[in-house]
């Protein structure tokens, strides 16, 4: 394929190529592909991603299908951002927003998350890249090898356009199933933003034996509830974005499997080249380090989420409906959608917390034990906040703030303790001032 493309024969069957990047079969798209490819063979480029690629990809993807929001939806979702504000008032005591909530249409939400996004791709693209290069200069034929002679920049160009496109793709395509900046538990948009998309609010609803009005009121409680949580803690968006990308740059592709799949490559038959794409078997089991960042990175999700849902559930509790619509945030966040899918398959990582429901349940416990206010004071640095330990075992946490709240002495574990013995001792045998 490579050499046809370089000699600009017109063999190649370009949705095959398509099918084996895992784009859609469409005009539109194959076209798109091919002039990207041919740019990226011609220019070369420095060797960097083009991610400007996966914006215009996922721009398209969500415009299709996509509805602006009418008057009346805006000052319905506009209401309820109000209410919202009001009841959470009541039960928690971090900051405001200081920017007014916004509504958004599908096309505007890939806009301003798809900086987020690409970050968080970034080192698996990178990864790709770099492997494709090694692999395909390795494996060329020999009629080949002048012509791949110094081409690594133009075939790292190639690796990052499939993958910009493909992560444009996805990221178009959860654009028509998430309802808020916050829904798939990461901050996307700035720690001063608050959104909603008024069309995937409506589709939510559809099916549910409940009022529009409720639906709305509590989708934009638990929006205004994420949003509120890291403009109040403003450290917690960077760490964990930083622990995101820590994991990701671990990840690398597996350029054995690779070079298997470069041997017996059949042009007219990409469909093992993309399932290897789409199923993940280019990314090798985890390391027992990749293993522990991701426990730490999974207890700051479940920790979000069980913050959230514990809120949400006592600002809603005038909502007679409220129970029904949290069944169904559960339900829809525990099985996640198509894209959702195929954004873990595709840099390595699920973004729903496995232990949702445990951080949710030591939240609750933690907030009839001391309050809401003592509650979130947790979040006002990372050393304060629970652990993973402390899901396992609420109770011992519990007990922890309840003596603090009494006024007890802190029990100090043993390296505050030894720190504290040493400086002690300092005190001890240094000599008095006279």
């Amino acid at each position: 394929m490579l050499r046809d493309i370089l000699s600009g024969k017109s063999s190649i069957d370009p949705s095959q190529l398509a099918g084996a990047a895992g784009l859609p079969n469409d005009p539109a798209s194959i076209a798109a592909l091919m002039s990207q490819l041919q740019g990226a063979l011609r220019g070369g480029g420095d060797g960097g991603i083009n991610w400007d690629i996966a914006l215009s990809q996922g721009q398209e993807r969500a415009t299709a299908g996509a509805l602006s929001p009418t008057p009346k939806e805006r000052a319905d979702l506009d209401q309820a951002f109000h209410i919202a504000a009001l009841w959470l008032d009541e039960v928690i005591s971090v900051a405001e927003l200081t920017t007014t909530p916004r509504l958004m249409t599908r096309k505007e939400w890939v806009t301003a998350t798809m900086p987020l996004w690409t970050q968080l791709a970034e080192p698996v693209a990178t990864s790709i890249s770099d492997s494709l290069t090694r692999v395909l200069t390795e494996q060329a034929p020999e009629e080949l090898q002048g012509m791949m002679a110094g081409a690594s920049q133009v075939m790292r160009s190639i690796g990052g356009t499939l993958f910009a496109m493909q992560l444009g793709q996805v990221v178009g395509q959860l654009a028509s199933e998430v309802v808020s900046g916050g829904d798939v538990g990461i901050p996307l948009l700035s720690d001063q933003q608050a959104a909603l998309l008024p069309q995937n609010v409506a589709e939510f609803g559809e099916g549910l034996d409940v009022p529009a009005d409720q639906v709305q009121i509590y989708l934009a409680v638990r929006e205004l509830a994420h949003a509120r949580l890291f403009r109040h803690s403003r450290w917690l968006r960077l760490h964990l974005i930083s622990s995101i990308t820590d994991f990701a740059r671990g990840i690398h592709i597996d350029s054995g499997r690779l070079e298997e799949l470069a041997e017996g490559f059949d042009p007219s038959n990409p469909e093992e080249l993309r399932q290897a794409m789409v199923n993940g078997s280019l990314i090798p089991p985890k390391t027992d380090a990749q293993l522990a960042a991701l426990d730490r990175l999974e207890t700051m999700l479940a920790l979000v989420e069980g913050w959230v849902d514990v809120v949400t559930a006592e600002a809603t509790g005038r909502l007679p409906k409220a129970d029904a619509i949290a069944e169904t945030v559960k339900r829809r966040r525990a099985s996640g959608g198509p894209a959702e899918s195929a954004f873990s398959t595709l840099v390595g990582l699920e973004l729903r917390p496995r232990r949702l429901r445990e951080a949710a349940a030591m939240w609750q416990a933690v907030t009839d034990a001391v309050g809401n206010e003592a509650r979130d004071q947790l979040w006002a640095h990372p050393d304060l906040l629970p652990t993973s330990a402390d899901l396992d075992d609420p109770k011992s946490l519990v007990a922890r703030l309840t003596s603090s709240a009494q006024g007890a002495e802190p029990v100090l574990d043993e390296v505050d303790q030894a720190l504290e013995d040493l400086l002690r001792d300092d005190n001890t045998e240094r000599p008095h001032e006279e």
